[in-house]
């Protein structure tokens, strides 16, 4: 079979080992047929999940077995993951063509993730995207370094241990990214306060108190009992949700090949967009069931190529760049291994740390 990459002439030749980095606008410019954007498209994938949320939250109020209804409840939550994605692009300008349309869609497919499009913007798009792994900028899954962590309290300790265990990639999100900075946040949180923050807070709480209203009244009209209508039809996926968001976001940026910075100049000089993320590989078409967002290199990249073409863009890469991105196979072995490997980071060793402070990767010279 032919590669793409012989059959596509505005493309280079793979970049030979050894050799530095093409300029980010270079890159950039190989995956330009790939940013173009179907508005039809886009609202497909909208209607469709919609409906699949839809069909899973219904199933738990009219399947009988409290079992199947808990089932429907967790596959809730993994539609409301797969809105959000659709969402994240719409904030990203890269779900359609239209500006204001992809505002307004962006809105539509955060709601039932009870996110904030204009935190969420800031918050991911500047800060995340503009300084991926600068530390005491992106504050995404940020690691502490060893001392930084001996100068916390017991229990500050103790919640640093609980994140980083492995288990509660949930717990992380909801407390430090969604209650802090996405739900009615402080200034001191965000820096500064817009009205449109205020807005979108009230937008998705509305949301949220319609979808409980709705619940109430299902429970009311059928019978049934409300604390497991409630359990299965809001709890549940809203806490996988907090769950996969969790999770999607520590494998992004988190193993021991990935670094950290904590100066602006080493870390525009290591090519962050390329090398702070991982191509996370999945079983039976799990990828695309996440309408492939763990291409996440891609899209580090060119945050302009919507969903539907990370794949394409993603094999480009990694076929014109070999050796130059973090590709992992993922297992429940690996999540774990990682987990315990990177519980802090050391900045003047550039490795990762347990809590001691032992390095459980290989230290690597800073770039110059």
């Amino acid at each position: 079979m032919t590669s793409s990459i012989h059959s596509t002439p505005h493309l280079p030749s793979p970049l030979p080992p050894g050799e530095p980095l093409p300029h980010r606008k270079v890159i950039r410019s190989w995956l330009i047929p790939l940013s173009q954007r179907t508005t039809l498209r886009a609202l497909f994938l909208l209607a469709l999940d919609y409906a699949l949320l839809a069909a899973a939250l219904s199933a738990t109020v009219l399947l009988a077995s409290p079992w199947l209804k808990l089932l429907c409840g967790l596959a809730a939550g993994f539609v409301i993951g797969r809105l959000f994605i659709i969402g994240h692009d719409g904030c990203h300008q890269s779900l359609t063509p239209h500006r204001r349309l992809n505002k307004w869609l962006g809105r539509i497919a955060f709601l039932p993730s009870l996110t904030a499009y204009s935190l969420w913007d800031v918050g991911h798009n500047v800060v995340h995207h503009g300084f991926t792994n600068l530390k005491g900028v992106d504050f995404v899954w940020a690691p502490l370094t060893p001392e930084e962590y001996q100068a916390l309290s017991p229990r500050q300790r103790f919640m640093q241990r609980i994140y980083r265990s492995g288990w509660a990639p949930g717990l992380y999100y909801i407390v430090e990214i969604w209650w802090r900075r996405m739900f009615f946040p402080s200034k001191s949180s965000m820096g500064t306060q817009r009205s449109i923050f205020t807005w979108d807070c009230v937008l998705i709480s509305s949301f949220g108190l319609l979808w409980l209203a709705a619940i109430t009244t299902a429970a009311l009209v059928t019978q049934q009992s409300l604390a497991l209508l409630i359990a299965t039809g809001f709890i549940v996926p809203l806490l996988f949700w907090f769950s996969m968001i969790g999770f999607v976001v520590y494998v992004h940026h988190t193993h021991t090949k990935v670094s950290w910075h904590g100066d602006r100049a080493t870390w525009a000089k290591a090519q962050p967009f390329v090398s702070t993320t991982v191509h996370l590989t999945f079983s039976f078409h799990i990828g695309a069931l996440m309408h492939h967002i763990m291409e996440h290199t891609a899209h580090h990249v060119d945050m302009s190529i919507p969903l539907y073409r990370l794949k394409e863009a993603q094999k480009t890469l990694e076929e014109l760049l070999p050796g130059r991105i973090i590709i992992q196979a993922f297992s429940w072995r690996w999540y774990f291994q990682t987990a315990r490997s990177c519980k802090l980071y050391d900045l003047t060793r550039n490795c990762w740390t347990d809590f001691a402070g032992n390095s459980t990767s290989t230290p690597r010279h800073a770039v110059t």
